[in-house]
C-alpha cells in the first residue's frame, strides 16, 4: 500500500515562494510517476506538474510553467514542488499523486492510483 503525505503549504503574499514536499512510503514507490494537482473551491481538481520515476522528464500546466519546478529524491522517496512568483489564483489545496501505469498520461488525474490528503496554499494579494 502506498501512502503519500504532503507538507509545506501555508499563507504567502503574492510574488512569494513556497516549497511543497510529498513523502511517499510503500514498495517500489521510487519507480512510480509522481504528480501534483490542485483544487480551488468550487473548481475541478487540475493538473499542475508531474515527473517521471527517473526524473528525466517533467511536465507542467501552462499556468505554472516558468514559475513552478517539480523534482524528486528517490533516495528519500520524496517529491518536491518549488513554487515561485505565486499569484492569488494559485490558491488551492495541493495534492500529491502517484501512478503505477507507465504508459498512462501524466496530465490526467484518472491516471493516478494513489493520492495524499492535500495541503492548503493561500496566496494573498
Amino acid at each position: 500500500q502506498v501512502q503519500l503525505v504532503e507538507s509545506g503549504g501555508g499563507l504567502v503574499q503574492a510574488g512569494g515562494s513556497l516549497r511543497l514536499s510529498c513523502a511517499a512510503s510503500g514498495p517500489t514507490v521510487s519507480s512510480y510517476g509522481m504528480g501534483w494537482f490542485r483544487q480551488a473551491p468550487g473548481k475541478e481538481r487540475e493538473f499542475v506538474a508531474a515527473i517521471r520515476w527517473s526524473a528525466d522528464s517533467t511536465y507542467y500546466a501552462d499556468s505554472v510553467k516558468g514559475r513552478f519546478t517539480i523534482s524528486r529524491d528517490n533516495a528519500k522517496n520524496t517529491v518536491y514542488l518549488q513554487m515561485n512568483s505565486l499569484k492569488p489564483e494559485d490558491t488551492a489545496v495541493y495534492y500529491c499523486a502517484a501512478k503505477t501505469l507507465v504508459y498512462s498520461s501524466y496530465y490526467l488525474k484518472t491516471s493516478y492510483n494513489y493520492w495524499g490528503q492535500g495541503t492548503q496554499v493561500t496566496v494573498s494579494s
